[in-house]
Parts: C-alpha cells; structure tokens; sequence
C-alpha cells in the first residue's frame, strides 16, 4: 500500500529537512558543492545531529527504531536540494546500517550501528571491478587467508565516496577453487589501510564526491572484519543478494523521486514567473499540458517507491516491487527531467538556474545501483517467464 494520508511522524520529518535545507544547504552552497564535486563533513555532521542515520538500524543500538519508509522519505527530502546530503546520507544509513544491521557479526553490530546512528562512520562500496559490471559473481579482486589476517589485492571500479569512507564494502573473489557464487567473501576495509591507491574517474553527474578506482596492494585487514565474521566467509554471495539488495534499490530511487519533485516543482514555478506574447507561459496550452504530464509521472513515481519502501519496512518480500520501482521510476525520471528543461528553454541548460544539474543527475539513474536492463531481467526472473 500507499499511504495517501501520510503518517504524521514521516510529514514531521519531511518538514524538519525541509527547514534544515533552507538553513543549512541553500540553493548557491549546493551548486558550489556540485562545481567543486566536494563533501562537506560539517553539514553532514549537522544532518546527523537531527537524529535520521539511526532509521535503518534497530533500536537497541542507540536509534529511535528501524523505519525504511521514513529514511526513504529523509532521502526524497534531501535530493530536492541535490545530492550534496542524500548521497552521503545513503553512505552511513544504508551502505553502512543496512548492511551491517542485516549482515554483520554480532561484534560488528555492537562496535559499528551505534556509530552509525550518531553518523560518524560512513561506507563505500567496493563492488564493481573495470571488467566486472552487473556480473558480480565474477570478480576477480582476491583475498587469502593468513592466520589472523586477510590480503586483499585487485581493483575495485565507481567506488564513489571512497575519499570520505572509512570503510570500503568490499567483494572478493576468496576460494578460487570453489563453485560460483560459493567462492564470495564481504569485507570491510579501511579506506585508509596502507597498500590502497585511490584514483579519481571524472564523471558527469552525481557529484557529491569523486567516483574513483580503488587498488588494493596485498592490503593486510584483521580476520575480524569479513562480514558476518568466520561464518561469512565464502558466504558473500547471499548477504549481497539478500533483503539488503532490495533496499538497495529503494534508496537510489528515492534519490531519483526527490530530484525529479524539485524539476517538476522549478518548472511550475519558473511557467508562472516568465511570460511570452502577453501572459505567463503557463498560460498556454502547450506548456500546462507539460507540467500536468510531469506531475502526473511524479504521482506515479511516488506510489510504486512508497508502495515498495512498505514491503520492505514489514521485511515482506519486495524483489519484484522493488526492481519494478527502481526500473520505472529511473525511467520516467528522465522523461519529467526533459519535459521541464524544454519548459525552461535555454534557461534550463545554464548554472543559473538547478535545472541543468537536476538532468545532469536523472540521465545516471536507469544506470546506476542495478541498471534498467538488470531490473528488467531481475522481474522476469522472479515472476518466473520461461527463458
């Protein structure tokens, strides 16, 4: 379900971001953000102190208690004004207190979540590889047993945030004789271990910090920081395939509503404000019927989110509703993001006005956290068509 009348905790919420964004992230200072591809730690620090990182993390490690329906709606919040806060924000909650909430050993949940909750730990994820994309099973970044440690060598690619984390999430390859999909570990290693090079990878959008390569070079990290502890190694394959994954999905496309709602939001403004033979463009038709496709995309958008965020906030199973959100909304985002720029001429493609870096920003999304083609398999798969 959809909630039409939205609990009044979640609006509360969604007002407090709101008058955080006003007086801590204003319109010039997310630009700048954006031109300079910079994190900003103290702002971040400032979004913590609202209490929000805890919302994927259950209560008995220091948070008011685990809420995947509100944390999704503090990301919608946050992207309205960019991705300077959201992308960090995913980076503690969600690269960090989902995974370790449903993942880790208990001391990782004991040493890590309460961290967490108070956003002084933030995570990267180490998935991708120059020659490994949607095929995770096959990375071939390794890590070896010796006595207390793990060595970890290879090269991890869009490791976004890496500069920022202390903890790369990392994919190995750690049993190379075994069976695929037996022969994954998880690790947390310390962005800052020695033997680890980071490289920038200059990119188009999502700007809130460099996306980078991370080589690892015989990195040593102690045994106690394989995911889930001794019973996680080789069993990397089902923590990265597990109900985290679904989550996974949920938050990049909270992303994506939260920068489309601000697109749309600019475009009815900006019909209203600049006038064309005589009147507001908004006045003619062209333009009104315009935005009302736009906001009607929107509304869609937000119920198949919401609808899923339910799912997976009850821990119902969600894969379908949740590859099915990710797939429409990363899509129809685009489309909103375009019908608005032409709205706004060429006033939308100047750094005067937001528009351009909201569709700098919508183009990566039926790319990026499971492209629109994987999702697309991923609901044939669930739903069972015959291949």
């Amino acid at each position: 379900m959809y909630f039409a009348d939205e609990p009044e905790h979640i609006a509360q919420l969604r007002d407090s971001i709101r008058k955080f964004l006003a007086a801590e992230m204003p319109r010039e200072k997310a630009r700048r953000l954006d031109r300079e591809q910079r994190f900003d730690p103290e702002s971040f620090a400032k979004l913590a102190g609202l209490g929000v990182c805890g919302l994927t993390v259950p209560e008995e490690y220091g948070s008011a208690g685990r809420d995947i329906v509100a944390a999704i709606a503090v990301i919608e919040e946050l992207s309205r004004r960019g991705t300077a806060l959201s992308g960090p924000y995913i980076h503690c909650a969600f690269y960090g207190g989902v995974n370790i909430a449903e993942n880790g050993s208990p001391e990782q949940k004991r040493e890590l979540l309460p961290r967490i909750v108070r956003g002084e730990v933030a995570f990267a994820y180490g998935l991708s590889e120059p020659d490994v994309g949607g095929d995770l099973a096959s990375v071939t970044t390794r890590a070896r047993r010796e006595g207390d440690r793990v060595i970890v060598s290879g090269t991890k690619r869009w490791c976004t945030g890496a500069r920022f984390a202390d903890y790369i999430y990392c994919l190995v390859r750690s049993d190379p004789g075994a069976a695929r999909y037996r022969n994954l570990s998880l690790l947390l290693v310390p962005a800052k271990a020695p033997g680890i090079t980071i490289r920038d990878i200059d990119h188009l959008g999502l700007r809130y910090a460099e996306t980078t390569d991370v080589i690892f070079d015989e990195v040593a990290i102690p045994a106690a920081n394989i995911v889930g502890g001794e019973a996680g190694w080789n069993a990397g394959w089902a923590m990265l395939a597990g109900p985290s994954l679904d989550v996974e999905k949920l938050e990049i496309t909270a992303v994506t509503l939260g920068i489309a709602a601000a697109a749309v939001e600019d475009a009815w403004q900006y019909a209203q404000e600049r006038r064309q033979f005589g009147k507001p463009i908004s006045a003619h038709q062209a333009v009104r019927h315009a935005l009302v496709d736009a906001r009607t995309k929107l509304q869609a958008c937000r119920h198949m989110l919401y609808h899923a965020a339910w799912l997976a906030d009850g821990k119902r199973p969600c894969s379908v509703e949740s590859s099915m959100a990710k797939l429409f909304v990363a899509e129809t985002a685009v489309e909103i993001a375009l019908i608005c720029q032409r709205i706004m001429g060429a006033y939308g493609c100047t750094g005067e006005y937001d528009m351009e870096r909201y569709v700098r920003d919508l183009i990566h999304m039926p790319i990026v956290g499971g492209s629109s083609n994987m999702q697309r398999n991923n609901i044939a798969s669930r739903l069972r068509l015959p291949e």
